[in-house]
């Protein structure tokens, strides 16, 4: 752009050149450090929040008896050699660069391996993935074969440990929603106990569980609500500690900074052995929070995140952690309060103020994860269905979840008011956080092998060196499992058992209908009419195959006397992506001939998508199914020869580039809001008609729509007669059809299959949202059809 015309002053341009570069990385750098200081008060409040509880959580217990100087300062050396190593080079350097289309965590890793790889187990997923831009994402490995890819696609048993190992991952990360809100509340206001007028462990308890039942209380309102508090928060928190953190070096023993030397770790592992070994387990608690810096990826970026941790939390951390450190080397006595004991009186209430804030925003972000998880593990279908409501209009992934909600709160007053006490639930609370670190690396080293495409070997040094320090690490965790540590166990296996029968019994469903499909032979042997009458009016007929006709459609045309005249097998299936672009939510397909006049439409989401309910669905869908006629028609060369069966070939059908047609028309009306407008398709002139309330549900603005033909005297007349078919049976009305299914085991079952099926799963199925109405499906149009699976 700057290189036009002959000759010329090159140094002008080059200058020209380097003004517009400076501008335009002024601007990237700007926005990033915006970013960056927004991402302190939502990724980085637990992380910092982390000097409250650490050094009591260290020294209480088997390091009592090696309470000296030199202990001390080889506590700090691994404090500083596990942040540096962890968070700094891990996180920050390596694992923040393995975004799935911006999005982390660990979902995020299994999703690219799973695009790379065939590692899905979801059901008929390659008919889903269909011309999915989102798949070209990276480079593709489908192509490239390694024997240890081939080995692990090959091997079924081993796709599903991979997803186990995932599920157990994700149901850490619950846990961790469940302890972080009670260790952050109580260690924040265990600094009453050191005033000069103490309140009682029972006072101290009540005013701990009063926070909690209000932090989980105000939930419904989003956190975007008070989000503009969380950044002042943390950033006060931060200029507080690193204060306190540098005051305590300077009056207390400035010889701590020599301490960042690994010559004083030795020294600790000689003097203490074994008992600081275990030790570990309260050294691990001073990273607690760091896998929020990849799960929150997608809110902030990659940049923004390194930039807030580089040079922000972790000089403040470092800092804090050695003022403590040189406190404590003089006042060994105050080991029990080490953090509260630091504060110089003057600033003791600010900062605990300040405190319990900064632990109510810790606990915050933590909770806000979980509704994200839980939402995630239901798109892979390994969790029942949830009610999810979005809490912002303008920031996509803040969603709540009243039940889970409740049901957190409940977890963590029982853990509070059963422990009492931050050394116990620290326990259970770093070993639910290295397990989930433990299980991102390895999901990182295949990724490094099988997304990147390195080296087996360098993969193998990635994995064998962070397993090594999370390993030492894991192993000191886990020898506390009797002193609180079996908590994070006991909820990891029964969230675990409830996604293992969810996704067992909805498995077991699914290869019911692939197995008994309606034969399309039958199907074309009835003849257009199906042996039925044919009346005007479109079904949507709800399955979740995505190839073939369900069988409880064999049910329909054998018990009623008539069907209607369009009938659509609708199939909303999730994806491994992040989020599918509305261009490519549709894909539309034919099954049996022309005459027949039935579709198939796969609606597609990713595992961050929400399913809104804004009354667009029928007229998006009818412009797809036109847009498809049309392209069909178009293009002879559509129908390949794998799609002669009329099930084979599908093809994506946007319903955003309908805008940019010439021949469009669209008459807009006051009672519908301009989000919910319909753009009529190429071959259609829209004319809209009056909304209209619906009667069940008079919230919902659902905008009324009527399709007309545009006079073409060019059009085909069978692509006119089916186009004209479809008009006059949207005008007639559209039907949404489910199958009410039971899900019972066959008697020849062993008796633990029973157990799952007839009481886990059904017990599951009763209990949680109905498919109705998890996609949204007004109830004065559905007709439900009911039936047994014997699985």
């Amino acid at each position: 752009m700057f290189f036009n015309g002959n000759g010329g002053d090159w140094t002008m341009r080059l200058q020209q050149i380097f003004i517009w570069f400076l501008k335009h990385s002024w601007v990237n750098l700007s926005r990033n450090l915006i970013l960056a200081c927004q991402s302190l008060g939502v990724v980085y409040g637990d992380l910092s929040t982390s000097p409250l509880y650490v050094y009591s959580s260290t020294f209480i217990g088997k390091l009592e008896n090696h309470q000296n100087e030199e202990a001390i300062f080889g506590a700090f050396s691994l404090i500083f050699w596990t942040l540096t190593l962890i968070p700094l080079l891990k996180y920050v350097f390596i694992l923040l660069s393995a975004d799935d289309n911006g999005e982390g965590g660990t979902f995020a890793l299994y999703s690219l391996l799973c695009r790379h790889a065939k590692f899905s187990l979801l059901p008929n997923q390659q008919a889903a993935d269909e011309e999915l831009s989102a798949y070209k994402y990276g480079p593709s490995t489908q192509a490239i074969g390694s024997p240890f890819k081939r080995f692990l696609e090959k091997h079924k048993r081993l796709r599903t440990a991979l997803l186990v190992v995932v599920l157990f991952g994700a149901s850490m990360v619950i846990g961790d929603g469940v302890l972080t809100p009670a260790i952050s509340v109580l260690s924040s206001v265990s600094g009453l106990q050191v005033t000069e007028k103490k309140l009682t462990n029972g006072e101290l308890l009540l005013l701990a569980c009063v926070i909690l039942v209000g932090l989980f209380a105000l939930q419904h309102f989003g956190t975007h609500r008070v989000a503009f508090m969380f950044a002042p928060i943390v950033i006060i928190w931060l200029v507080s500690i690193f204060s306190i953190g540098l005051y305590n070096i300077i009056r207390w023993n400035p010889k701590i900074v020599c301490a960042v030397s690994p010559y004083y770790i030795i020294k600790f592992f000689r003097e203490t052995g074994k008992d600081g070994w275990i030790s570990l387990g309260g050294v691990l608690l001073s990273i607690t929070g760091t896998e929020a810096m990849f799960a929150d990826l997608g809110h902030f970026t990659a940049l923004s995140i390194r930039l807030a941790f580089a040079f922000v939390i972790y000089p403040c951390l470092v800092v804090q952690y050695m003022g403590q450190a040189a406190f404590l080397s003089r006042n060994l006595h105050s080991i029990p309060n080490s953090f509260y004991d630091s504060i110089p009186g003057p600033v003791f209430w600010p900062v605990f103020v300040i405190a319990t804030l900064a632990a109510i925003v810790g606990s915050q972000a933590v909770i806000t994860a979980t509704f994200s998880i839980i939402k995630q593990c239901h798109a892979l279908g390994c969790f029942p269905r949830v009610k999810v409501v979005h809490t912002s209009k303008h920031i996509y992934g803040q969603i709540y979840i009243p039940e889970i909600n409740w049901i957190l709160m409940i977890l963590t007053l029982v853990i509070t008011i059963g422990f009492q006490n931050t050394t116990l639930i620290g326990n259970a609370y770093g070993l639910a956080c290295m397990t989930v670190m433990f299980i991102t690396t390895f999901l990182m080293a295949l990724v490094i092998t099988f997304v990147w495409q390195k080296n087996i070997l360098l993969a193998a040094m990635f994995l064998l060196f962070f397993w090594f320090i999370e390993g030492v690490y894991l192993s000191a965790a886990l020898t506390k499992v009797p002193q609180g540590g079996w908590v994070p166990l006991v909820l990891s296996f029964i969230f675990m058992m409830v996604m293992y029968i969810w996704h067992y019994g909805t498995r077991k469903k699914y290869n019911f209908d692939l197995h008994n499909k309606v034969s399309l032979k039958w199907l074309l042997g009835l003849g257009p009419s199906l042996g039925i009458v044919r009346v005007p009016g479109i079904g949507l007929v709800y399955s979740e195959l995505a190839t073939g006709v369900p069988a409880i459609f064999s049910h329909f045309v054998t018990n009623l006397p008539a069907f209607h005249k369009v009938l659509v097998f609708v199939c909303v299936k999730s994806v491994p992506v992040p989020y599918v672009s509305p261009e490519e939510r549709f894909l539309i397909g034919r099954i049996c001939p022309r005459p027949y006049r039935m579709y198939r439409c796969i609606v597609r989401y990713g595992y961050k998508d929400i399913q809104r309910d804004d009354g667009d669905f029928e007229n998006q869908l009818i412009q797809s199914i036109a847009e498809f006629i049309q392209m069909e028609a178009g293009e002879p060369q559509f129908c390949s020869s794998e799609s002669s069966s009329y099930d084979g070939r599908m093809a994506v059908i946007s319903t955003r580039s309908i805008q940019s047609s010439s021949s469009l028309v669209v008459t807009e009306i006051d009672d519908c809001s301009a989000s919910n407008s319909i753009q009529s398709s190429k071959s259609l002139t829209l004319q809209s008609l009056r909304s209209a309330y619906d009667d069940e549900n008079p919230q919902v603005r659902r905008c009324h729509v009527r399709f007309q033909l545009p006079k073409s005297p060019g059009m085909d007349i069978s692509v006119r007669e089916e186009l004209m078919d479809l008009i006059q049976a949207k005008e007639a009305g559209v039907a949404y059809i489910m199958g009410h299914s039971y899900v019972k085991a066959r008697r020849t079952s062993s008796f633990l299959k029973k157990l799952v099926i007839d009481m886990g799963y059904s017990f599951l199925r009763k209990n949680c949202r109905g498919p109705a109405v998890a996609l949204n499906i007004p109830h004065i149009n559905l007709i439900e059809v009911g039936m047994i699976y014997y699985v």
